[in-house]
């Protein structure tokens, strides 16, 4: 990674007014470990996946539960891969709700059975989000890797309800399956759902290394979002539809998470703190262990942290652009993968000397057909598609 620019003496001191104004993040997202019954071809977990040798113990996510609640956090995620197949999620959950911090589980949903789902609100779960690959059982369970996936998450989220735990359904919409938007907002209504996120893939990590198999044309991205600009108006008051679009056919840049290190902060398994999923990808960057500094510590004052909050570290045309807060320079993962350069705009920018490619990128890679994944495992092997 290059150097930072040459901080001006006005730009440390208004890095330094920045800090002293910083509010503490809103949410904690814990990857309590990277184990999963799914194989995802767009899993937002690194290529290198945390073994349960190296996951934190309970003791450590109990503690980071307790600095979590001391910074001002409100929101916590368990999450994983698969965090139910971690045994002391349900005392990871009392704790949580003890110290009052609102608890939502994002699962795959298939270990989720009645026993465990009602230890788990017993213990003060909140929220449940399970995620859905496609409306055709055959299809959805290819896309997951896994035979009968489909019809245990449909089972999971009928649980959820009857526990009347509020439900969110977590849509990954690509190539194969984004032609059926309309069926997923359907499937959530079905389900009682209160929200459903239709989040176009984004191309990081395992997703990246899939892209050829994954990317949807423009003709069917913006079929997708008239579907679901409809559906909002229609559903408005019963159902929340968010949507994610992906970046390869983006025009200006999405703020990453608000910014990064602005809003929200996630511990992998191992117990690296990071700003985003993605953040690892980035060379030059030493990211502190939990069990090495207290979170409030790093949030504050951590060299990682502070790299690319704000604007400060901006360069042209980021620097002078009128939407430097609004997007705050979009995403820096992206500008690494594709622009070479952390500190480069992001190529979703039409300002981007890289956004040309970004479009012929993803017009090459629609126009591939049908291609094998690379299922998300330890071992990366291939399977058909």
């Amino acid at each position: 990674m290059s150097a930072p620019a040459t901080e001006t003496a006005t730009g440390r001191a208004d890095s330094a007014a920045a800090d002293r104004q910083l509010a503490p993040p809103w949410s904690l997202l814990m990857e309590l470990s990277h184990r999963c019954p799914l194989r995802c071809p767009y899993c937002s977990n690194p290529e290198t996946l945390v073994r349960r040798a190296a996951e934190l113990t309970t003791a450590d996510w109990l503690r980071v539960l307790d600095e979590a609640a001391d910074l001002g956090i409100h929101h916590v995620h368990f999450s994983g891969g698969e965090p139910l197949v971690r045994d002391d999620l349900e005392t990871l959950v009392e704790r949580a709700a003890a110290l009052g911090l609102y608890g939502n589980l994002i699962t795959a949903g298939t270990l989720l059975d009645r026993g465990r789902l009602d230890a788990l609100a017993g213990a003060g779960l909140d929220h449940v989000q399970i995620s859905l690959q496609d409306t055709d059982a055959g299809s959805a369970d290819l896309i997951a890797g896994l035979p009968g996936a489909f019809e245990a998450k449909l089972r999971a989220a009928a649980l959820v309800r009857e526990a009347g735990l509020p439900l969110t359904l977590n849509a990954v919409v690509h190539r194969r399956n984004i032609d059926r938007v309309a069926e997923l907002i359907a499937l959530a209504e079905r389900l009682d759902a209160a929200r459903i996120e239709i989040a176009h893939v984004q191309y990081y990590g395992w997703a990246l290394r899939n892209i050829d198999a994954l990317m949807p044309a423009l003709d069917q991205v913006e079929r997708a979002m008239a579907v679901v600009e409809e559906a909002r108006v229609r559903l408005k008051g019963r159902l929340t539809i968010d949507a994610v679009v992906p970046d390869y056919y983006a025009r200006r840049p999405k703020p990453c998470l608000g910014g990064w290190g602005r809003h929200g902060m996630m511990v992998t398994p191992s117990g690296r703190v990071l700003p985003c999923h993605a953040a690892e990808s980035i060379p030059g960057l030493q990211f502190p262990h939990v069990t090495a500094k207290g979170l409030a510590e790093i949030w504050q004052s951590d060299s990682a942290f502070r790299r690319f909050r704000g604007t400060e570290w901006m360069e042209e045309p980021c620097r002078s652009c009128p939407a430097r807060e609004v997007d705050f320079g979009g995403c820096r993962c992206q500008a690494m993968a594709i622009a070479g350069r952390a500190e480069a705009t992001d190529p979703a920018c039409a300002l981007s000397p890289h956004h040309g490619w970004l479009r012929q990128r993803a017009e090459r890679a629609a126009s591939g057909g049908d291609r094998p994944y690379a299922y998300r495992n330890f071992a990366g092997t291939k399977g058909s598609a």
